[in-house]
């Protein structure tokens, strides 16, 4: 094929742009004092209350404290915004946020004029099932990546199986710093969009490097393990670009047109979607292919020794 990309010539550079994310993330970490948990991982209640009117996050905020003495995290939700999402602490180690529920809402009956039916949904649950929920959810996900590597080492090799599993982690990592970037929730959604992405991932990486192989099988002596893996990329190229424009079309209709919620779900997940692509096109088999050259070279050059002893002797 004529005028190959050499990707792999520039693959520091395109290391830079996930290193700055995940260090944007770091930094925002400490900024906002760690993830923002939701209930379902913390413990407390989650309300969802039909307000009926606009409405200040800061005054309902403030109302609830004054009735609960705990700091409430307060959205809007809802296409006209008038929806209020209450998520409420646990008050002790077993109280799933029950004991404040009635206490809340008579509090928002009485200064908003709501009726009976305002309110429209409730969310409870203990710390320790919060601490189970956030267990479970780092036990599949490395359950995940673990079945994924034991696939793509039996399929390929285990070279390509680690930097399959490297690039992993640097997409979770990517997508934990957006978190925390954002400030968005992490909560059960959250769970799903990293598995989705992870997913895209790893599928973007397994077909690179199944053109890899067969190139590999094909390649002449003349031709170097790092061409070879160039042309591999650009030979999937248009295939991973053509996919990951497909699905991002469909997620940004969920953000544009979807509520809040639904939102806080897209936005990650679109961003994820890409650095996904952009991950498994621009590091995964360029880093592959420098390991495969050096060792390669590092045996070419075993082999001239071992030969250069033996004439001496």
């Amino acid at each position: 094929m004529h005028n190959v990309f050499d990707f792999s010539k520039h693959k520091v550079k395109f290391m830079l742009l996930p290193i700055v994310i995940i260090i944007a993330g770091i930094v925002m970490y400490f900024v906002h004092g760690g993830f923002n948990f939701d209930v379902e991982f913390l413990g407390g209640i989650r309300m969802q209350v039909e307000m009926g009117q606009d409405f200040n996050n800061e005054d309902v905020s403030k109302l609830v404290k004054d009735t609960t003495g705990l700091d409430a995290v307060i959205q809007k939700s809802g296409a006209t915004g008038q929806t209020a999402v209450i998520k409420l602490p646990a008050a002790d180690a077993d109280d799933g946020g029950e004991a404040n529920k009635d206490a809340v809402f008579s509090a928002l009956q009485e200064k908003y004029q709501l009726s009976d039916d305002a309110l429209l949904s409730v969310q409870s649950s203990s710390p320790s099932f919060g601490a189970q929920v956030q267990q479970k959810a780092v036990s599949y996900t490395l359950l995940a990546i673990l079945c994924m590597l034991v696939y793509i080492i039996i399929r390929f090799d285990w070279r390509s199986g680690i930097m399959a599993v490297i690039t992993l982690a640097a997409n979770v990592l990517v997508m934990a710093s957006v978190y925390t970037i954002t400030n968005i929730a992490l909560n059960t959604t959250f769970i799903a969009a990293m598995l989705t992405v992870i997913g895209y991932c790893i599928n973007n990486t397994i077909v690179i490097f199944d053109r890899v192989r067969e190139n590999m099988k094909s390649r002449r002596s003349i031709e170097s393990i790092t061409a070879m893996t160039n042309r591999s990329i650009q030979e999937t190229l248009g295939r991973t670009i053509s996919s990951t424009v497909t699905t991002l079309i469909m997620v940004l209709m969920m953000y544009i047109l979807g509520v809040s919620t639904i939102k806080q779900f897209a936005l990650p997940l679109i961003i994820g979607i890409v650095i996904g692509a952009y991950i498994s096109i621009f590091l995964a088999a360029t880093f592959w292919a420098a390991w495969k050259e050096s060792e390669a070279k590092a045996k070419a050059e075993k082999a001239a020794q071992n030969r250069t002893a033996k004439k001496n002797k």
